[in-house]
């Protein structure tokens, strides 16, 4: 079952002067059609101005088409009387949670969104204590946010929008500001939200080690759609990845160059240990014949 369809999505940035007439317009998507099914955790990537970003700003109406239509749960969400519903279905993660994060104290600014969409006050502080569980952040519920690192910011931002009981979260460049380990963080509770409450996740990213354990990676160039698969189909080709100004994962490139120079490696390996697996018994037997 899909909770996100784009049938024909076309989206223009339209610069117009001071007498309103067009200036330029850019295409920043062009004739996207594209299916995410319910409860899958779904990477997209591109370089900048591929257009990943607009779509996600469509999937929760901030951007509405130009043309063509998007659906999520079957809703069009160019209908203005349905966008309220369409926001509770799909939750936006932004790049810096700052931007999200507005209460004194974790548990007032998790509980916010609940409240506004007219949740009664018991249920409110029922979802503040499972959203911040879920996420990990319940020890910090009586702390400021400015005392908080990047990684636990964002976790509380992802809270936040999980106490809204969203079918979907969209996570655009969530990590991109943050250092290695509140990546890591960030990226460990967005997999344990999908896999344990079957939340659907939408991650946009440039970081290619965070997508491996994806069901699916989406690379977009120049507002289409032009690879689609699991990680190891979409990472076995190199080639054309960088084609796109993308890199893969340091151990699926090492084991690309290994396997280049003659060593009998299978394409789109994604972890050390796989690589190391697949390494040592080839070693093993090189050293038998030395």
């Amino acid at each position: 079952m899909n909770i996100i369809k784009a049938s024909k999505l076309i989206y223009d940035y339209i610069r117009r002067d001071e007498e309103e007439k067009i200036e330029e317009v850019d295409r920043a998507i062009d004739n996207l059609d594209v299916e995410i099914e319910k409860g899958t955790f779904v990477a997209i990537l591109g370089h900048n101005g591929s257009g990943k970003s607009t779509f996600a700003k469509q999937i929760n109406g901030i951007l509405t088409p130009t043309e063509g239509t998007v659906w999520v749960s079957d809703m069009n969400t160019a209908d203005e009387s349905s966008i309220w519903e369409i926001r509770k279905k799909a939750g936006m993660v932004f790049q810096n949670p700052d931007n999200q994060i507005i209460g004194n104290v974790v548990e007032e600014d998790v509980g916010f969104g609940p409240e506004n969409i007219g949740i009664p006050t018991a249920d409110i502080w029922k979802r503040v204590d499972e959203s911040l569980e879920a996420v990990g952040m319940t020890a910090y519920r009586y702390k400021s946010p400015n005392k908080l690192s990047g990684g636990q910011k964002q976790r509380v931002a992802i809270a936040g929008v999980m106490a809204m009981r969203p079918q979907c979260i969209v996570l655009d460049e969530p990590t991109a500001m943050l250092d290695p380990n509140g990546r890591k963080e960030v990226i460990k509770t967005v997999q344990e939200l999908n896999r344990q409450e079957g939340i659907t996740v939408l991650l946009i990213t440039h970081y290619m080690e965070e997508v491996i354990e994806a069901d699916r990676v989406i690379v977009m160039d120049d507002g289409k759609l032009v690879m689609d698969g699991t990680p190891r189909e979409v990472f076995s080709r190199v080639d054309e990845l960088k084609s796109y100004r993308l890199d893969v994962p340091q151990v699926t490139e090492l084991a690309y160059e290994l396997c280049k120079a003659g060593v009998d490696l299978p394409k789109g390996i994604l972890s050390q240990q796989e690589f190391l697996d697949h390494l040592l018994p080839i070693l093993e037997d090189r050293r038998e014949l030395w």
